[in-house]
């Protein structure tokens, strides 16, 4: 099987040639572990899922490294702004440790519950300054470099292909751009490896160059080299990193070793929400506690998302979801009684893997699943294909009947929490009456439902039991 794949850095489709034989160097850009990661963000991890998925089933061995940065990502993607583990641990009053920790493991069962496969390696920044202040030293040393009251800056005049990459017009960038962070910057796009001077930030190491702490660029730089090799054959991440993140990368990388960083750059494009961005603004920074509030499984998320190529913008809306859903029931109710599956359907794994590897084609493969349950031949024989096809889709069908008893539960705790909300409302009455012992009598009742009433300063919330002492 033939994989196909747009690459990014030359804007055409080429077929994947491994640099080693039929082992492939993947490096994925992980979450900045400081909050809730959003449907957004597991729209990129599905669809390089997709990919791995996809290469292995074509034979080739996948070596997947995926960072967690846990350190030195600012609220802006450049280096303006808090590091955003700090501001959320000031926020949380918690550390930033226990902060990174938390939304870390929150972050690696979500992917779980969406059957994204785990990266073979999970490289935390945190573990790994050593490795980063070896490679800034190695960008000094080939003249690369400069300081500020900032700290170790590096100096993209001297990386002659700094623009090509993310086809940037640098003679219309904003002249003044950093000047307030860092008037002592050569040029606006130029951009912090180490980060000193800055007493406040409770995440710091001894360098060089003073104490501090590395920027946001750097750490995927010194990490994916250093477990898959200074050319790694793939590098993933979505479309917003173009511009700013993996075209740092690139300079950094490929000023330090002279070798074309990667072979291979795969881009998710956006998801937006009812044709607007995802915003915190606009309230629709959806999460997968949000979906199973509406009775929304994360595997019907993930097949909603295989309905558009992850090149393209896609649009979510709770009715497109549901439809998703639905579809993905009928898929499971279909196939839970097959019997024992015997051997594939030729063709039709054929068509299925032509669309695959035509840039993975996922709305063409749907098609050709759905084909499989539509044709005339046994049972036995369309479970074995759709088994087959499902390696790569990752929809669970063979615990179709477990998909489905998962899906029932989700909407009895559903049921559940609407009765417990009509109750809450009752009790709000009762008690504004200053009937506190029927009030009382509605909590217990509530409780019996599995939820505990938080009265607020807006009415009520509804904590579920298993989550309330936590």
């Amino acid at each position: 099987m033939k994989i196909h794949l747009y690459n990014t850095s030359s804007r055409e489709i080429e077929e994947i040639q491994p640099i080693n034989d039929a082992k492939i160097g993947m490096y994925s850009c992980g979450s900045t572990v400081y909050y809730y990661a959003t449907i957004g963000n597991f729209r990129t991890y599905i669809c390089t899922d997709i990919l791995r998925r996809t290469l292995e089933y074509a034979g080739l061995e996948v070596q997947q490294v995926m960072n967690i940065t846990d350190v030195g990502h600012m609220t802006s993607d450049e280096d303006e702004g808090e590091d955003k583990i700090e501001k959320r641990a000031q926020l949380e009053n918690r550390s930033p440790y226990e902060i990174a920790r938390f939304y870390e493991d929150y972050f690696f069962h979500a992917i779980e519950k969406l059957n994204i496969l785990p990266p073979q390696i999970k490289s935390r920044a945190t573990e790994h300054i050593p490795d980063m202040i070896r490679l800034i030293e190695k960008l000094e040393a080939k003249g690369y470099t400069y300081q500020t009251k900032v700290g170790v800056i590096f100096d993209t005049a001297k990386f002659k292909n700094y623009p090509d990459f993310a086809r940037l017009k640098l003679d219309g960038q904003i002249s003044g751009h950093r000047v307030e962070i860092d008037p002592e910057r050569r040029n606006p796009w130029d951009f912090a490896l180490w980060v000193t001077n800055q007493p406040k930030h409770l995440m710091q190491w001894d360098s060089p160059w003073g104490r501090g702490f590395p920027g946001w660029h750097i750490e995927c730089s010194a990490m994916s080299m250093k477990y898959l090799g200074e050319q790694l054959d793939i590098h993933t991440g979505g479309i917003d990193h173009i511009p700013v993140h993996h075209t740092n990368e690139i300079a950094q990388s490929e000023a330090a070793t002279g070798k074309r960083f990667a072979k291979y750059w795969f881009h998710c494009n956006f998801l937006t929400v009812d044709d607007h961005k995802m915003s915190k603004s606009l309230g629709n920074l959806y999460t997968l506690e949000d979906l199973a509030a509406k009775s929304i499984l994360p595997l019907s998320f993930r097949f909603f998302t295989l309905y558009s190529s992850y090149m393209k913008s896609f649009n979510f809306t709770w009715e497109a979801l549901d439809a998703a859903q639905r579809s993905l029931v009928k898929l499971w109710t279909k196939t839970k009684d097959f019997p024992e599956p015997s051997y594939p359907i030729p063709e039709l794994l054929s068509k299925f893997e032509t669309a695959m590897g035509d840039n993975l084609n996922t709305p063409v493969a749907l098609a050709v699943l759905w084909e499989v349950y539509s044709s005339e031949y046994p049972d036995d024989r369309k479970a074995a294909t759709v088994y087959k096809m499902d390696e790569i889709l990752g929809l669970d069908l063979k615990k179709s009947g477990e998909c489905l008893k998962s899906l029932e539960t989700l909407l009895s705790k559903s049921a559940n929490r609407d009765k417990a909300a009509e109750l809450a409302e009752k009790r709000k009455i009762l008690r504004n009456a200053r009937k506190f012992i029927a009030a009382d009598e509605i909590r217990n009742q509530i409780l019996e439902l599995g939820f505990v009433v938080k009265d607020t300063a807006d009415g009520f919330e509804l904590v579920s039991t298993k989550t309330a002492g936590k």
